[in-house]
């Protein structure tokens, strides 16, 4: 059994998602694939508030902070995804 850093609030919260996920694909891919749900939710919120926080400039987009920051989260998505590609490609044993 993993012992999780408690003083981190993330290890606790996400327990269950974590042992599913370091069980399946061992630790480092698991621990990324939560990160991922978690961004993925993360773009949903900002998304939904982009819908009524809309661009005076730009009608239709929304304001150029949300724009910001729905890039950012899509940027740190594709680094992720670089990086659990890479760990695929090593053996599974060594990654947990």
């Amino acid at each position: 059994m993993l012992v999780y850093n408690h003083s981190m609030p993330v290890f606790e919260e996400k327990r269950g998602e974590l042992e599913h996920f370091e069980t399946m694909m061992g630790v480092p891919r698991g621990r990324l694939a939560v990160t991922m749900d978690m961004i993925t939710d993360a773009m949903a919120l900002v998304g939904q508030h982009g819908v009524y926080c809309q661009s005076q400039r730009w009608p239709g987009k929304p304001v150029l902070d949300v724009q910001m920051v729905m890039k950012g989260l899509t940027d740190a998505k594709e680094l992720i995804q670089s990086v659990m590609e890479e760990l695929k490609s090593q053996p599974l044993a060594s990654s947990s």
